[in-house]
Parts: structure tokens; C-alpha cells; sequence
């Protein structure tokens, strides 16, 4: 039986071989859909790895010290720091780099493992890091005061850069080489996804500062209790425009920051999905009126079959049948290319990612065509023999 739906194709493969490409297309532009919602569907089950509710990121500009000794400018920000924690709706601050989470800010380096190499962000944090943001610590410890004495400067990496880099077991202990300096692995952190929700975590290290570092902070973070409200804001900003002098001062709330960073990542993607959603439309249509002009062609043949006995049900299931063969064709060699991206590594998404793309997409298409062959087949299996031979 599907040697003769395949022998019926071939017959009028002129006819359908616009009907072929329409699908072929279709099935191309739905594949990268779903790439796409499969990609950043999984981001976001992912956890986030640090809780971000009631922090606050303090940027200041401009911060005139007074002094350049390294010494001092410990000394002076160690000052602010207890200043600012020694209020009642303060629990923690912490000294960070500039890309913070949920900034647009990146820092890049290398970091060597022997002979395995990997490019990784690279952050600046301090002690208090953990008691702010409460990173998850999968392996060995944060950076605390015991640090301080350490032949080798300390780093922490996350587990996408502990994967890489130690495949074989536990990092702790070992050696890594940061843009040039040898370092200790003190620990192993949970990935963080501090560039939003639907971000796939990078590759990290974490450093802690040495004396340089407070040369050119401008950026700290608190935590604050649930209590906090803007009447403690403004109280804060006041203290804080005491102690940064002449500092240019901006206070935002890391949850409105992630907002802000997700819809940076979702807006295009919503603009995407639209493009897609208006052609994925048109080839509807196009099947559809293809199916019906194709239907409007057969009538003679569809007539002599009622003729010979076949049943309405009969004729509907033929040209519903005839569309999906010809829409298995199509996805056949659809599929040829969509196996591409992951045998290419293509935009370097997770394999699994274009797999599941592919069967979904597969799945769509023949939905899709079984709907718009629904009503043709319908239309076909109402052709009345006599009035089909008569014509003829």
C-alpha cells in the first residue's frame, strides 16, 4: 500500500514538488524555533546557584580616598564596611569587580591546567562574597581570613570550569595558572547565573583581592533584611554620600536588575518567535491551497475511484495519507540537515538540545500538514462520481 501512495507521488511529482519545498522550509525555520525554546527552556530550570533577594549593588564613581597607600585604602574601606554593616537592616557587604550580577559588565582570562586550557570570566570577590549572594559550595571552602598566609594566592572556580579543567576528580589542592599566576583551588562553587535566567552559566574563576584592588573598586554589595523599605534607602544614601566622598552614588535592587537583564534576553527572542510564528502562518496557507488546487486537478480521477466502490472515508483517507508520505520525504531530508548542527557542533548548543529540536519539529510539521490536508480530504470525499465523469 505505501509503495503505491509512493508510485501516486512520483506520478505527479511536478505538482508536488512546490508542496515538497514548502514543507522542507517549514520544518527548517520550526527546528531553529524550537532549538531555540529548548535552549533557554533548560537554562531556566537550571538553579541559580545564589539568592539574590534583598541585595542591593552600591556603585560609586568618582571616589575621592585622599591617599593612594595600599595600606590606607584597606584600611579605609574596612572602615566603611562596618560603618555600613553596624546598621540595624544591614546583614552583610562585600567588595566586588565590576560585573557584578545582572550587569552588562564581562571580564575575560585564561586559565591553564597543564595542558588544558579554557577561557573563563573572571571575577574579583572577597570573604563576604558568601555571607551576600550565599553561593552554594560544592567542594573545599569560600576565601576566609585563613587565606591570607598562603604560599599561592587563592582561586575558586565553578563547576563548569572544575569540569573542564579537573575531569578526573576533586580540584582542591591543585594548581591552576591565571592569566599568567599560579594559584592555589581553594574551592569549588555551584554554577551562578548571574547573567539571568535564560543564560547559559560560563566558565568562572574567582580571585580574591589583593592590595591593588582597592585602587580602582567602585562597586560593593549588601545584604539587607526583609524589612528594608525606600525610607532605609534614603537613610542609606546619606550615609553612603558621607563615606564614598565626592562619589558619584547609584543603589539598585538586584531583583529589578535581573528584570531588567531577562527581558534584554527575551524581547528578541519574542521578536523572533513573531517572524517565525507570520511564516510558519504562510506556509500553512500555502499547503493548504496547494492541497485544494491539487484536489480541484483530481477530481476526474477521485470521481472514477467512487465510481469503482471506494468509500468517501476512502478517498479522505488517500489524500491525507498522500501528504503525509510526501511530508515524510521532506522531513527525511529536513533532517539531513538539522543532524548537521549537532555532528558540527554548531553555535556550540548541548547536542541533546538540537535532538530534542528535531523530534519536536518533526512532530509539528506532521501535525501541521495533517490539519490542512483535513478539510482538502473532506473537500475530495464530497466529489460525486457522476458529476466528476460528467465533466470529464
Amino acid at each position: 500500500m505505501l509503495a503505491h501512495y509512493f508510485k501516486l507521488i512520483w506520478n505527479r511529482k511536478r505538482q508536488n514538488f512546490l508542496l515538497f519545498i514548502e514543507i522542507l522550509v517549514a520544518f527548517l525555520v520550526v527546528f531553529g524555533v524550537f532549538s531555540s525554546i529548548v535552549y533557554y527552556y533548560n537554562n531556566y530550570k537550571r538553579p541559580m546557584g545564589f539568592d539574590y533577594n534583598n541585595v542591593w549593588t552600591i556603585t560609586f564613581k568618582n571616589h575621592q580616598t585622599g591617599t593612594e597607600k595600599k595600606d590606607s585604602l584597606i584600611m579605609l574601606y574596612e572602615a566603611i564596611r562596618n560603618r555600613v554593616e553596624a546598621l540595624p537592616e544591614v546583614e552583610a557587604m562585600t567588595y566586588t569587580s565590576e560585573n557584578a550580577p545582572f550587569t552588562m559588565n564581562t571580564n575575560g582570562t585564561d586559565v591553564k591546567k597543564g595542558t588544558i586550557e579554557i577561557m573563563a570570566d573572571d571575577y574579583t570577590m572577597d570573604e563576604y562574597y558568601s555571607k551576600v549572594l550565599k553561593p552554594e559550595v560544592l567542594e573545599g571552602s569560600w576565601f576566609s581570613s585563613r587565606d591570607n598566609g598562603r604560599k599561592l594566592p587563592p582561586v575558586v572556580l565553578n563547576e563548569t570550569s572544575k569540569e573542564k579543567l579537573f575531569p578526573e576528580g576533586g580540584a582542591v589542592g591543585k594548581k591552576v595558572t591565571v592569566s599568567g599566576t599560579e594559584k592555589e583551588v581553594i574551592g569549588v562553587i555551584r554554577d551562578l547565573k548571574d547573567k539571568g535566567d535564560y543564560n547559559a552559566p560560563f566558565k568562572a574563576v574567582y580571585s580574591k583581592p589583593d592590595s591593588g584592588f582597592y585602587n580602582w573598586v567602585s562597586v560593593a554589595m549588601i545584604r539587607v533584611s526583609p524589612s528594608a523599605d525606600a525610607a532605609f534607602e534614603s537613610r542609606l544614601y546619606k550615609t553612603l554620600s558621607g563615606l564614598f566622598k565626592g562619589a558619584s552614588i547609584e543603589i539598585e535592587h538586584l531583583s529589578e536588575k535581573r528584570v531588567v537583564k531577562n527581558g534584554i534576553t527575551v524581547v528578541p527572542l519574542i521578536i523572533w518567535f513573531v517572524v517565525a510564528g507570520f511564516l510558519i502562518v504562510n506556509v500553512a496557507l500555502g499547503l493548504f491551497g496547494v492541497l485544494w488546487y491539487n484536489i480541484s486537478l483530481r477530481r476526474q480521477e477521485i470521481g472514477l475511484r467512487r465510481a469503482i466502490g471506494a468509500t468517501s472515508g476512502d478517498v479522505s483517507r488517500q489524500v491525507v495519507t498522500e501528504t503525509l508520505v510526501l511530508s515524510a520525504l521532506s522531513l527525511i531530508l529536513g533532517g539531513f540537515f538539522a543532524v548537521q548542527f549537532p555532528l558540527l557542533h554548531l553555535f556550540d548548543l548541548p547536542s541533546g538540545v538540537y535532538v530534542t529540536a528535531i523530534f519536536l519539529a518533526m512532530a509539528f510539521i506532521l501535525l501541521l500538514v495533517m490539519l490542512c490536508a483535513v478539510y482538502p480530504g473532506k473537500v475530495a470525499a464530497g466529489i460525486q462520481p457522476a458529476v466528476a465523469l460528467h465533466e470529464d
